[in-house]
């Protein structure tokens, strides 16, 4: 996760309560379109022929994953900085639709594979489940109004843990297997609740879309790894 940027300008926290509402309202509907652009971009790469080519690229070569994975934190620290590092809200947008198309592309074959080989009824389980999960740690963030930056240090000890673990298992061959997924869905739930008071106590008013890009970078990570979960116990 990113440092909390300086306070220089009026935070959503110290605003009057009525531009405090219209900051949340425009946030959760800028991530709401955001799950939903990615919904549809990620249907449309399934049944183009990129879903088949990078399920085979994975297969054939040793390092797959972990180039999927590398992927996947580069667009999130990408999307984040463009989103976040500047004013301009043409840019945050930029930084909004670029993420969502590349997680989309980012998430094909997980998603491919969860289609072929699963229960039907995993990808909606998955889906429900994260939704309830952050509309749950979402609730806690806002009714308790504390302050989550301290989890600033155990989310990047988690993060450069669990890159050292993916990186280790790609490396000599052996499966993170179950233990791992459930220990990440932990660590993007520490996620959403430090994005979640890092846009309330630490983004102006105007930073609604860039907000609402920490926090869809989040569930994107929640959901990635329920779904894993859920594809381990499908196919048990």
């Amino acid at each position: 996760m990113d440092t909390y940027q300086d306070i220089r300008v009026l935070t959503v926290a110290q605003a009057q309560p009525d531009v405090r509402a219209a900051f949340i309202r425009r946030t959760y509907v800028h991530l709401a379109g955001a799950v939903a652009a990615f919904i549809g971009v990620e249907a449309l790469l399934l049944k183009s022929p990129l879903a088949p080519a990078m399920l085979k690229f994975i297969s054939a070569n040793r390092y797959g994953w972990l180039m999927i994975l590398g992927a996947f934190i580069l667009a999130g620290w990408l999307g984040r900085s463009l989103a976040s590092g500047v004013r301009s809200v043409g840019a945050q947008y930029a930084g909004l639709a670029g993420y969502v198309v590349a997680e989309a592309i980012i998430f094909v074959p997980l998603i491919y594979i969860a289609v072929l080989y699963s229960s039907p009824s995993v990808i909606p389980n998955a889906a429900i489940l994260t939704a309830l999960l952050f509309a749950g740690l979402t609730t806690v963030a806002f009714t308790t109004r504390t302050d989550f930056s301290f989890l600033q240090g155990i989310l990047t000890i988690g993060g450069f843990v669990a890159l050292g673990l993916i990186v280790c298992g790609a490396i000599f061959g052996f499966g993170l297997g179950l233990v791992f997924s459930v220990a990440m869905v932990g660590l993007a739930s520490a996620a959403i609740l430090y994005d979640t008071s890092k846009v309330i106590h630490h983004f102006s008013p105007d930073q609604h879309v860039a907000a609402s890009l920490e926090l869809f970078a989040s569930v994107a990570l929640l959901f990635w790894y329920v779904l894993r979960i859920l594809m381990s116990l499908s196919r048990r």
